[in-house]
């Protein structure tokens, strides 16, 4: 009895929650074991098992695209349309400014008087001077008289030869001093003429420096006369280009008011030694087209030798390195898939570039939707045939 009393105790002293975390653990165990069951069942001689369902292809614009060995741009080159000729116009002599005919904007024609000097003192000594030449001419008139009686005298023996002589020299001195006299007028004439300024060529005023009244200076510009009917530009070329370039050949400059044609006349050959350029100048075909002061460009076409390809901008998409990406549609085992290639900008005009790197002859590349594409993803290609090295270099 006692011995039985004992052993109901100690089974009365066992933890029902010790119980359970015991069969907790061993569900845990079984589900482990089932789990690793699967997977030994699912193994492949490769390796454990993945899942993988391909892509469907994805339609793609692409562009064929064929390797060159040069490139040509159009270099553009900036010059300033200018008056052929530009002169400060002033009195040879100093004087008081009689009248001024003209004024700033006045267009003016070749001969025409734009402003005078007072010449009354100069109208006075010429009064004088050519009283001089006649005082002068009756003189040699009564000489020659004289030549001609003691020449008389002297065929009758009734004078010695010495005064006929006498009476020539007389006679030239009287023609030389008609000369002297006449040369002194004419001088004073050439005074009066230089006291009006005349327009040496046609033109426009653009400057007025004085009013009347005023006393010029001898040399001091009273005017600025711009030949408006001749306009020329020059424009800095490189020296390579200026050699190419024939005189007397018309080309179209471009402006803010249009299109303008010019006629090269000249370079000066010389090399600039801060632009590092040569000084071309053409002549305005019609320069009633353009304004003085006007900036005008020139372009011109040059080959660079660099092999490479043009594309849109839209086929490239920025890579490491500073170096950008495309992506060709290439047959891999009779599918189409993505491949990454790296290039580099050469050129950029527009919405095109000329690039160089990692692609062949005929590649497709895939000019557009790149945010869609990933290395080695399939694809579907679809020419357009829009897309051409020669449209691509014209944008």
């Amino acid at each position: 009895m006692t011995e039985h009393t004992t052993h109901g105790s100690d089974l009365e002293g066992v933890d029902p929650s010790a119980g359970k975390g015991v069969l907790f653990l061993a569900v845990l165990i079984v589900v482990g074991a089932i789990m690793a069951v699967f997977i030994l069942m699912n193994r492949s001689v490769e390796g454990p098992l993945v899942v993988e369902t391909e892509p469907e292809p994805i339609s793609v614009p692409t562009q064929i695209v064929t390797l060159q060995s040069a490139f040509v741009v159009e270099e553009k080159f900036t010059g300033l349309v200018t008056p052929s000729r530009t002169s400060q116009l002033g009195f040879t002599n100093g004087g008081r400014i009689q009248s001024l005919r003209v004024d700033i904007g006045d267009q003016i024609q070749r001969g025409q008087t734009l402003a005078t000097l007072d010449t009354r003192t100069l109208q006075a000594q010429l009064a004088a001077a050519e009283a001089q030449v006649r005082e002068a001419v009756a003189g040699h008139a009564l000489a020659q008289v004289t030549v001609t009686r003691q020449q008389a005298l002297f065929a009758k023996g009734h004078i010695a030869k010495q005064s006929v002589d006498e009476a020539r020299a007389q006679a030239d001195t009287a023609q030389a001093r008609i000369s002297a006299v006449e040369a002194n007028a004419q001088a004073i004439k050439v005074q009066i003429d230089l006291s009006r300024i005349t327009a040496p060529f046609a033109g426009t005023i653009t400057k007025r420096q004085v009013d009347e009244g005023a006393i010029a200076a001898p040399g001091q510009p009273i005017f600025e006369l711009v030949e408006t009917g001749a306009l020329e530009a020059r424009i800095g070329l490189t020296a390579t280009l200026t050699q190419k370039l024939e005189p007397g050949t018309v080309y179209t400059l471009t402006s803010d008011q249009g299109p303008v044609e010019a006629t090269l006349r000249s370079s000066t050959g010389v090399i600039d030694l801060t632009q590092r350029t040569i000084t071309s100048i053409f002549d305005i075909v019609e320069p009633e087209l353009i304004a003085a002061g006007s900036v005008v460009r020139l372009s011109l076409p040059q080959e660079i030798p660099t092999r490479g390809v043009w594309l849109p901008v839209s086929a490239l998409t920025e890579s490491d390195r500073g170096l950008w990406s495309v992506y060709a549609a290439r047959e891999v085992e009779g599918a189409y898939r993505a491949e990454p290639g790296l290039v580099e900008i050469i050129h950029q005009t527009g919405e095109a570039v000329y690039v160089r790197g990692a692609l062949r002859d005929g590649d497709q590349v895939i000019v557009d939707g790149l945010q869609r594409i990933t290395p080695n993803q399939p694809v579907t290609p679809n020419l357009d045939a829009s897309l051409t090295a020669a449209s691509l270099s014209q944008e």
